[in-house]
């Protein structure tokens, strides 16, 4: 019997006993105040979450924030008329020029600040990560604690395409220099309403 015959045996004859899987496998998130903790967590991670009462608090904040901007979209339709374009392009390399986009998100996540956004708030995939600044709206009540709180809720095979984001992109080197909107949207301002 040779050296790795030997090894391959001792191993298969010390299995562990096997044991069921959980039935349900979660975790639990105790926040206090989810909202807080979602903006926590987005300023952690480069980001701004702004409570806010109504859309008109919003555009004040937007035109505040980006006095003058052009090339904007939106497809939130309370905002709609702050857009000077659309985002219903054949050839999503036409949208290579925007500089700022609204949008809604129907899910956000308190842990990490990942809003979920998918093919019901994006004609095109590349929208969030093309935009040089991107602004999403959420509301209180769709903030969840947790990771697996969200994907409870989350119907894929109704939605098609989607996906977290949580902050500005973001990378780094070697020598630790973090480079914020080298891959993406430079900046995220999330506006949390009621």
């Amino acid at each position: 019997m040779t050296t790795r015959e030997r090894i391959l045996n001792s191993i298969q004859a010390n299995q562990p006993s096997l044991l069921p899987l959980p039935e349900q496998f979660t975790f639990t998130s105790s926040f206090p105040d989810l909202t807080k903790q979602f903006s926590d967590s987005l300023a952690f991670v480069g980001g701004m979450a702004v409570v806010v009462p109504d859309h008109k608090t919003i555009e004040a904040h937007l035109k505040e924030h980006y006095p003058g901007m052009t090339s904007v979209a939106s497809t939130c339709p309370e905002l709609a008329h702050l857009a000077d374009r659309g985002l219903d392009v054949a050839d999503p390399h036409e949208l290579a020029s925007l500089n700022l986009t609204i949008i809604e998100g129907p899910l956000a996540v308190a842990e990490n600040a990942a809003i979920w956004v998918d093919e019901r708030q994006l004609p095109h995939r590349v929208v969030p990560m093309i935009t040089q600044y991107l602004a999403i709206i959420i509301r209180q009540s769709t903030i969840v604690p947790n990771m697996h709180d969200a994907y409870k809720k989350l119907k894929v095979n109704e939605t098609g395409f989607g996906t977290f984001i949580s902050g500005p992109s973001k990378t780094a080197d070697i020598e630790q220099s973090l480079v914020i909107g080298a891959h993406g949207a430079r900046s995220l301002i999330v506006y949390v309403l009621p």
